[in-house]
């Protein structure tokens, strides 16, 4: 056999430490880039801070969308609501209750609630299922009747009891055909609790009032509030475009070390590793507020009836589009505006809805997924309640009377996107 020794030259990408670094700042919001600067400043000796204000400009943020608000002084984004929150239902429950052991146990059930204020019963749950469902009607007394429930069921169902305990026939109904309630099945419900279907109806309204969410208090906990990364502003006729970056440190090298960038032993070695990752640092975020502001100032051309007239007016545009514009990869541009805010005079959104893909019409023109997703609203807000329409239905008349070019699926994936029920979900009493 015959050895043979052969050269051969390869190309590779490496994925080197500063470019790992400079795509992940890419995808960080504001609010994170200033936790990853801090984070560096304690890892890197060279790196020194210069704090400015921490006066944020923050937006209302509704649990549902954003939405257009005045700006506000954000005191402390850190998300620890919930945790206050949690401690003054705990507090409010050892005055109330004073045996040790009913402490533990609302003490237990509080801090596993969600955000929805319901309770997930687990395998691990220390507490067996009698008494865990001693500790939920003990809640009842203190938090919000609903509190603590384990299911839609037993959520209604509390808030029938504690509040309603004269409606025995709502009670029944929720304990015995809540199936058929949630499926709408209003003629076997009538049927089998032997009632009128206006009895049904006025069960169905009077159900329809309850919360199915009973979260730690007030309506208030509905808002939060969140930093825009980019702000957008009409002055004097012209659009002006920003980063809400001012709150962050400036980066300083700290000249302490600088005599010993020139030095030739370990410690020298150590230091100019770090000089490197300081430099690396700062070509980042430059590159990464290079990136976004670019992708807004095509945004602006291209969505330029978005921002006069709003969210319906908003154009189809890809993220290949734009990268195409401003000759970078896609990947670049989906990493840059992941995780982003965009406060415009019309309202606050996430930087990606701005990017919505087309579908065809009848005319050869194109329409964005926002606008149709739009007219499905509107068309199934509309409907005739007591006769919705399914899902084909919808495509067919979209078809026919917009021209656009749609499938039953889409039509589908596009209620769900909205939250819409099926037709059978959304059918309504016919008296």
């Amino acid at each position: 056999m015959e050895l043979v020794l052969n050269q051969r030259q390869e190309q590779s990408l490496t994925m080197t430490f500063q470019l790992r670094q400079a795509i992940e700042l890419l995808q960080y919001s504001t609010y994170d880039l200033y936790q990853y600067i801090k984070e560096k400043e304690l890892e890197n000796p060279l790196i020194e801070l210069e704090e400015h204000s921490k006066d944020f400009s923050s937006v209302e943020k509704s649990t549902r969308k954003l939405s257009s608000s005045s700006t506000k002084q954000l005191i402390d984004y850190v998300k620890g609501r919930d945790i206050c929150k949690r401690e003054k239902l705990y507090q409010e429950a050892k005055l109330y209750f004073k045996q040790k052991e009913d402490q533990q146990l609302l003490y237990y059930i509080i801090y596993n609630l969600d955000d929805n204020g319901y309770f997930h019963v687990t395998d691990q749950d220390p507490f067996d299922e009698n008494t865990i469902e001693r500790g939920i009607h003990l809640l009842q007394q203190i938090g919000p009747v609903g509190i603590g429930a384990r299911s839609l069921q037993e959520c209604l169902m509390l808030q029938v009891i504690y509040e309603f305990p004269e409606a025995n026939l709502v009670q029944t109904l929720l304990e015995n055909h809540f199936d058929l309630l949630a499926n709408r099945k209003w003629n076997e419900i009538a049927r089998l609790m032997k009632i009128s279907l206006a009895d049904v109806k006025e069960m169905y309204d009077f159900i329809q009032a309850l919360d199915p969410k009973p979260s730690f208090s007030s309506s208030d906990d509905s808002v939060e509030y969140v930093n825009p990364d980019i702000i957008v502003e009409y002055k004097e006729g012209n659009f002006t475009y920003y980063l809400n970056d001012g709150y962050l440190p400036e980066i300083h090298f700290n000249n302490e070390y600088a005599g010993l960038l020139q030095e030739k032993d370990e410690t020298s070695k150590y230091i100019n590793n770090q000089y490197t990752q300081y430099k690396w640092l700062l070509s980042s975020i430059e590159q990464r507020r290079s990136t976004i502001l670019k992708i807004v100032k095509v945004l602006l051309e291209k969505q330029k009836k978005f921002f006069t007239e709003g969210y319906s007016s908003l154009k189809p545009l890809t993220l290949k589009e734009v990268a195409m514009e401003i000759d970078m990869h896609e990947s670049t541009i989906s990493r840059a505006t992941m995780h982003k805010v965009i406060q415009t005079p019309r309202g606050s959104f996430d930087l990606k809805s701005l990017f919505t893909s087309k579908l065809e019409t009848a005319d050869g023109s194109s329409i964005s997924q926002t606008e149709v997703k739009e007219l499905l609203a509107n068309f199934i807000k509309n409907e005739n309640k007591t006769k919705p329409l399914s899902d084909q239905k919808i495509a067919d008349y979209l078809n026919t009377e917009n021209g656009i070019n749609i499938s039953r699926r889409t039509i589908s994936k596009y209620r769900e996107e909205l939250n819409i029920p099926s037709s059978s979900l959304r059918k309504e009493i016919s008296i």
